[in-house]
């Protein structure tokens, strides 16, 4: 029996931030990711490209060959957006039970991605998002870019399970499915019971997380049709005051 896909509970732009306060987490549509930014759908399109080639990840302690991903940090100031020497990856093992407190070396966003224009538009919106939560400053920036696949049968997004990242806002952009069943989004309060749970279908659907307040997974994907590889992408983007996790 598949899992129901639940609807996404998009909220409107002019309700982001109130519904970030309120709830730890806000779901905007791609409608309004496009207004937003402002961005059109071929820009948003030549970015996408970048993920079909994407190195796999050497680091998965399940020994699992679903995951692709790059890596690469910015500091975000205002509407200044400046690239940072290529660094490890690292978080504590608080944050991440599974790869915490490893060094994680991915490979780097191509220069071709990082000259796109929508590309510092994307982190500076963000910047004014998690300014408007928590006051502005210079934020340090983790840019993911991931493919989970099919290639072992199933994928995990979030192999580590629920989890908090150690940061001041994560951002998930969907940007695409294909032939996959499950990989369904589950929020939950960090300090209480209260949860959502809904599917993500449509490309470039952005959840916001207040990651003092919410914890968050994806549940594992798995192919539609037997014997045919699916793959389910994202950007995943995360905002941290005073520094990098690791300095």
């Amino acid at each position: 029996m598949s899992t129901p896909a639940f609807d996404p509970p998009y909220v409107s732009l002019d309700q982001r931030d109130s519904t970030l306060r309120r709830s730890g987490y806000a779901l905007l549509s791609p409608d309004d990711v496009c207004r937003w930014l402002p961005a059109t759908e071929p820009e948003l399109t030549s970015l996408h490209q970048a993920w079909e080639d994407l190195p796999p990840d050497a680091y998965l302690k399940d020994g699992g060959r679903y995951r692709r991903r790059r890596h690469s940090c910015f500091v975000v100031d205002g509407d200044r957006v400046a690239s940072t020497p290529h660094r490890a990856h690292w978080q504590p093992l608080e944050y991440n039970a599974l790869h915490g407190g490893m060094q994680r070396w991915f490979e780097p966003m191509q220069p071709q991605t990082l000259a796109l224009p929508v590309w510092d538009r994307i982190l500076v919106r963000l910047g004014e998002a998690v300014s408007s939560l928590h006051g502005a400053r210079p934020w340090f920036v983790e840019a993911h870019p991931f493919r989970i696949d099919t290639t072992d049968g199933i994928g995990r997004p979030t192999p580590e399970g629920a989890h908090r990242d150690g940061v001041d806002l994560v951002a998930v952009f969907m940007l695409g499915r294909h032939a996959i069943k499950g990989g369904e989004s589950r929020v939950f309060e960090a300090e209480g019971p209260a949860g959502q749970r809904f599917t993500l279908l449509r490309p470039w659907s952005l959840l916001l997380l207040d990651d003092a307040r919410v914890i968050h997974e994806t549940t594992p994907i798995q192919p539609l049709v037997a014997g045919e590889l699916g793959w389910r992408d994202t950007l995943v983007l995360t905002y941290r005051r005073d520094g990098f996790q690791g300095d």
